[in-house]
């Protein structure tokens, strides 16, 4: 994979990706390297001017009006990162650690911080040597940026803090030293702007954008799986329906509905058995899975322009401008928007599972579906997929109690000068839970919706129908008679991860 060089170009969602999940290497454009240089040169000379800059030479917070002597400039960065690691709970997932050492090298590279270039160079050799800083998810309240997991980021290239390397834990002097690197020495600003800034939110939300985008193909699959195994009629997709209300994403899910149920050549023999049938309307979680599922999309489209946006900004403090003579004060750190961003994803991917979960519903209802009551052929005997529309009903009520918005909640911090905050950490924190539950909503519907397909042999359904169910049935079998059901529902979750259906829904769905 080509190296990514910070500077060169605006940031991609799908940059984050690649770094943080493909271990692809990062390094600076020389765009990069010469306004890093411009700005710290530029910090150096304000610095000797003996003007007092907010966090250069002065304390923090409420601690601002207190003057720091030149002498101790360099000891105020690094009582600032150990005080602010103050981080609780469980360490974040790697991928996650990796997309934030992406993101503050990069804020740091568009050249308005005034650090060092060997600072950055340190963010990227760490994360280039495949280092994983151990970040609490814990501590953060959205402003004056993501201070506590991003002073836990901090401490490792300093060497001091956790982190691990090679896939043990170990001190972040110990991390560097086994990747023979050393710790980097914090100049003017240097700890402040490694902490200010809104990269915790960011990362989390970046890499689950992309999934829960992805989860809006698998839910649209799905629930066309969950259409041929109750045998609904497919008119409710039909373009001219949305046209008069043309909602892109409302109609790209018709649009795949009608591409994955009628396929190319080949007709559903399941759809053409009942062709002449007196159904007009079916349920609303079949009928209308083009509104509800393109809402979510067109929501996802939104968080998506926020992220972009986020990712490619400069959210430290003060911002210095070498061009316009001018050190800037302001509250780039406020991570409001991107905490309403996170709030909107958890609604939006939180439907995708609620509507999944109805249509569970209607597959195990005989009333309903016309199918065996629980999807067994045993009833009485044996209990069928009864339990698994409980566990859905389970998480999607989860899903609601996580839904209720972190951003409309502030608690004022540091003696009430920071009077009013985001809760993005929070609010990603929950949206990440939210996708997680959803991909095992959709889990328990592709399971039951094979099983229903199932009972229908020996018709065929569409091309792309078969394809899916031939991917499940290569991980688990048809349900004969009762048995554990929680081997089953990981190996699908493993099918809904997998390139291969991602393949095969790219290829069902252009």
């Amino acid at each position: 994979m080509e190296v990514l060089k910070l500077g060169a170009g605006p940031l991609s969602v799908q940059d984050v990706y690649d770094v943080a999940v493909r271990a692809r290497q990062v390094e600076l454009s020389a765009q990069a390297v010469q306004k890093i240089k411009k700005a710290h040169d530029f910090l150096l000379s304000k610095i000797k001017t003996g003007e007092t800059y907010y966090g250069v030479n002065t304390g923090f917070g409420l601690l601002s009006n207190v003057r720091i002597p030149s002498n101790d400039i360099e000891a105020l960065q690094y009582n600032l990162l150990r005080s602010h690691s103050c981080g609780m709970g469980p360490s974040l997932k790697d991928s996650y650690a990796r997309a934030m050492l992406l993101l503050r090298a990069s804020n740091l590279a568009l050249g308005h911080s005034g650090v060092s270039l060997g600072l950055v160079e340190q963010i990227l050799r760490v994360l280039n040597h495949g280092i994983i800083p151990l970040i609490p998810e814990q501590g953060s309240v959205g402003a004056s940026g993501d201070l506590a997991p991003l002073s836990h980021l901090a401490l490792v290239l300093i060497g001091e803090g956790r982190a691990r390397f090679n896939g043990r834990e170990m001190t972040g002097a110990e991390a560097l030293k086994a990747a023979g690197l050393e710790p980097i020495r914090l100049g003017p600003k240097e700890g402040l702007a490694l902490i200010n800034g809104t990269q915790f939110m960011t990362a989390l939300g970046t890499l689950n954008l992309l999934e829960a985008e992805r989860l809006c193909d698998v839910a649209d699959a799905v629930g066309a799986m969950s259409v041929e195994a109750m045998r609904g009629t497919t008119v409710a997709f039909e373009p001219e329906i949305h046209a008069v209300r043309p909602h892109p994403g409302q109609i790209r899910v018709a649009s795949n509905l009608r591409n994955i149920l009628r396929g190319d050549h080949e007709k559903s023999e399941i759809s053409q058995s009942h062709a002449g049938c007196d159904r007009v309307q079916d349920p609303y979680s079949l009928r209308c899975m083009p509104q509800v599922h393109g809402a979510s999309r067109d929501t996802l489209a939104f968080v998506r322009q926020v992220l972009e946006r986020e990712i490619n900004s400069v959210t430290d403090n003060p911002l210095v401008f070498p061009e316009e003579n001018k050190i800037l004060s302001g509250g780039n750190f406020h991570g409001q928007m991107v905490a309403i961003a996170m709030d909107t994803l958890a609604i939006a991917v939180a439907e995708l599972a609620s509507i999944s979960e109805q249509r569970i519903e209607k597959l195990v209802n005989p009333a309903l579906s016309g199918l065996p009551a629980f999807l067994t052929s045993g009833g009485g005997l044996h209990s069928g997929f009864m339990i698994v529309q409980v566990a859905a009903a389970s998480i999607v009520s989860e899903n609601k109690t996580l839904c209720h918005p972190a951003s409309v909640d502030s608690i004022p911090t540091s003696a009430d000068k920071e009077d009013h905050v985001s809760m993005g950490a929070w609010a990603a924190r929950k949206a990440a839970s939210v996708v997680t539950n959803a991909k095992r909503v959709l889990s328990l519907e592709l399971m039951a919706a094979c099983q229903g397909i199932d009972f229908l042999r020996p018709l065929k359904s569409s091309p792309g129908v078969e394809k899916i169910h031939q991917q499940v049935r290569r991980k688990v079998k048809r349900l004969e008679g009762d048995r554990a059901f929680f081997e089953d529902y990981e190996a699908l979750m493993e099918v809904i991860e997998s390139e291969e259906l991602r393949a095969t829904l790219a290829g069902v769905f252009s």
